[in-house]
């Protein structure tokens, strides 16, 4: 038999990130470093009107300009791509703005060059005329089909959970799912209080501090990109379809990620840099400033308009949700937030009657997307907000009320889905004894005021979608993993060594893991959605299994099997004669999964699995300035049985603080669609010195059968409750309730001062 080590499991064990020293020592290599001989430099001239029809485009000045290659327009990329449109959902987003722009900041002209300095002086030479269109920038106002973003859509048809989208003429709804569970007005007209609030999300960004970045180099019949990516895969996929070409002349590499947060999932950039280097036959590189970030990708605003039938007991019995999307000018993978997240608007509680309708909307803003927690913090946000309005309402303890109507395992969902390996329950208690809820709490006197709140929620992970793995025994007896899963700084690449480690017997750190690259790297549907712990942990048990079972057969052959522990080396060396040959474990996942009914958004299997996080703050309010202070923070989740207790433990505060400044600080500010602080001097995310604060991570002790040695992914939950949270706490504080994001002194002042006001 083979070789196992003694006694250490290496799953659950802390191991440090097999990427830390060259990390910390500046040797990790970032697609920004990245360089090709004979390079150009692509820089961006960008719509200055936010819906518009484009009458001419005079790039003859910046052409002149000594040191610039070229100047690129939709029509040169015409002559080599006749339809250049991508989009996960729809194939609505050209490459550069055809006939049309639908926002501010839209791409409209690209100049290279072999000094980016040259490049980007000239893309102030270019000038453009448009003949303006009215323009919609409101989720709400986008209803009225007075201003059409799009005149016609084609679905991409690329995801099965998206094939029933339908082009639409005259409106601006990209996507309407609606989920109708019970029987709703019965359950209204049974209801002792009926209590409705509405809610507001702000239009935010992703600001990795890695902008992405995208550099394409052609060759024969082929092209190479190296890209900031979390889906390489994706875009190997979708850049052939563009092209018209087969999958195996396409090869997409990606080195280390300076965070992504979703920002750069699907296509980004890639499009448009095979594009240049196709009509050029050069390589191409363009690297987004922060400013350009702004204008490429970004969170959903909002608005959330929830009604609630309460018993006199404090139940809830009936619950109308209605989301509004603003996805932007184009849907990007806009539509899927809409579904996937919108069937969890009611909550995680169990409500036997249940109406959602959930409306993706165009408008002229810059397109929106995945972000860290796909649309879940907007939701938990509204309905964690109007849960505590609910107790308060009823005098009743804001727990008790929570744990009253908490959808536990065994429970139906909605959706008609029996929910199970969820620990709603334990993740609440946990959250409430290190809260220490039924303790006095001293509230304060004077200016200064304290409060405590508390908040969960629960996310559906998106399914179905594939992933595969190899492992590869080498003849010496070490291991390589390759993959197609991105670490982007969450810890993959170390939790998949982790389980290749446990299942061979062998050590974390003498796995290697392979960076993807699709000509080696097998696929992975993406980086996205806290999936890749379950399934691509999945897949890689499966090839270190496979591989084990190969080597066991090549030891019974040899007839070694009875001859006590021995390495890997030594089958292949008995097998072989010398130190040779290769073995190679291959593993796939694909979860099962049963589409939502057009009918009535129902399934019986929606996800194969939930995230459950929860959040408890304690603030303190100054109601002389309206200042917010947050004194303690507690974030719990069920991350199943981590892989890695660290790694987990610096992803839920890393999802913590990220949705905290998310919660206090962030806000793209727009004027007539142009975004008015598109730069770290006026968006302000948090530093250090922002969490001045403590913060305790928490996990339950959970179990799911179903998942990789139990592991499920965590990355998000963190993010669920901290918006509500802290709002709980400022009205427990003061006694005023906002009810739109950020949390900015200014709206608690105004609140103050004015209690009918609600931010």
């Amino acid at each position: 038999m083979m070789k196992t080590k003694p006694s250490m499991s290496e799953v659950g064990r802390s191991v440090p990130r097999l990427e830390a020293r060259q990390k910390v020592s500046g040797t990790a290599q970032y697609m920004h470093h990245f360089t090709l001989p004979n390079m150009l430099y692509g820089k961006v001239f960008r719509s200055t009107v936010a819906h518009g029809r484009i009458l001419s485009i005079d790039v003859s000045a910046a052409q002149a300009i000594a040191g610039v290659h070229s100047v690129i327009t939709a029509d040169d990329i015409l002559k080599i791509i006749p339809s250049p449109y991508y989009g996960p959902a729809f194939l609505d987003q050209p490459i550069l703005a055809l006939n049309k722009v639908r926002y501010i900041g839209e791409p409209v002209a690209v100049v290279l060059s072999t000094d980016p300095h040259i490049a980007e002086s000239a893309v102030h030479l270019i000038q453009a005329e448009y003949e303006e269109l009215p323009a919609v920038f409101d989720e709400i106002e986008a209803l009225d089909p007075s201003v059409i973003v799009h005149d016609e859509l084609k679905p991409s048809g690329t995801f099965p959970d998206l094939k029933h989208l339908v082009g639409r003429k005259n409106t601006n709804i990209a996507l309407d799912f609606h989920l109708h569970h019970g029987d709703p007005d019965a359950g209204f007209s049974q209801a002792d209080h009926v209590f409705e609030h509405v809610f507001h999300t702000q239009q935010a960004m992703h600001t990795p501090l890695e902008p992405m970045v995208s550099i394409a180099e052609p060759g024969h019949q082929k092209i190479t990109l190296h890209s900031a990516t979390q889906m390489p895969s994706y875009v190997r996929t979708e850049i052939a379809r563009i092209l018209g070409w087969n999958e195996n002349q396409v090869r997409v590499k990606v080195g280390h990620l300076g965070g992504g947060f979703g920002a750069k999932v699907y296509i980004k950039l890639e499009a448009l840099v095979a594009a240049l280097a196709l009509i050029t036959h050069r390589s191409v590189k363009i690297s987004q400033t922060m400013e350009e970030q702004f204008y490429t990708i970004t969170k959903h605003p909002t608005t959330f308009k929830i009604k609630s039938g309460i018993s006199k007991e404090g139940k809830v019995v009936a619950r109308e949700c209605k989301v509004w999307w603003n996805g932007g000018a184009y849907a990007d993978i806009g539509p899927r937030v809409a579904q996937k997240s919108g069937f969890t608007a009611a909550g995680p509680y169990q409500i036997d009657n249940v109406v959602i309708d959930s409306y993706e909307m165009y408008t002229n803003r810059p397109p929106a997307g995945a972000i860290r927690g796909f649309g879940i913090p907007q939701l938990v946000w509204a309905y964690e907000c109007h849960t505590d309005l609910l107790a308060r309402a009823l005098n009743m303890d804001t727990l008790a009320f929570r744990r009253l109507n908490l959808l536990k395992n065994g429970h139906t969902h909605a959706t008609g889905t029996v929910v199970k390996y969820a620990e709603t329950e334990q993740v609440l208690d946990t959250l409430a004894e290190a809260m220490q809820w039924h303790m006095p709490f001293d509230k304060g006197t004077g200016p200064i005021r304290r409060g405590r709140g508390i908040a969960i929620g629960f996310k559906a992970s998106v399914s179905p979608t594939t992933s595969t793995a190899t492992v590869t025994i080498l003849g010496d007896g070490s291991c390589v993993l390759a993959t197609s899963t991105v670490d982007m700084g969450q810890g993959s690449d170390t939790a998949m060594a982790q389980i290749v480690a446990e299942v061979l017997g062998i050590q974390t750190e003498q796995v290697k893991v392979m960076q993807p690259d699709t000509d080696i790297t097998p696929y992975d549907m993406g980086t996205l959605g806290s999936r890749s712990t379950f399934h691509m942990g999945h897949a890689v048990r499966l090839a270190a299994q496979d591989a084990a079972q190969k080597l066991n057969a090549m030891a019974e052959k040899a007839s070694l099997s009875q001859q006590g522990d021995i390495s890997f080396q030594e089958i292949l060396l008995k097998t072989y004669g010398m130190q040779a040959g290769t073995v190679i474990g291959f593993g796939s996942f694909k979860p099962s999964y049963t589409p939502t009914q057009a009918v009535d958004g129902s399934s019986d299997n929606v996800t194969p699995f939930w995230m459950i996080g929860a959040t408890g703050v304690e603030v303190e309010v100054d109601t002389d300035t309206g200042r917010v202070r947050v004194l303690r923070m507690v974030n719990v989740a069920d991350a199943g049985q981590p892989l890695n207790p660290s790694i987990v433990a610096t992803q839920l505060s890393g999802a913590a603080v990220m949705q905290y400044g998310l919660t206090m600080t962030e806000e793209m500010v727009l004027d007539g669609g142009q975004v008015t602080n598109a730069s770290f001097a006026d968006y302000k995310i948090p530093s250090i010195n922002d969490i001045d604060f403590p913060m305790t991570n928490l996990l339950v002790d959970a179990d799911h059968a179903d998942a990789p040695f139990g592991a499920k992914g965590v990355g998000e939950s963190g993010t669920f409750g901290v918006s509500p949270a802290i709002a709980n706490a400022i009205h427990d504080a003061v006694g005023v309730r906002l009810n739109s994001l950020p949390l900015t002194p200014e709206k608690v002042f105004m609140a103050l001062q004015h209690p009918t006001h609600t931010g």
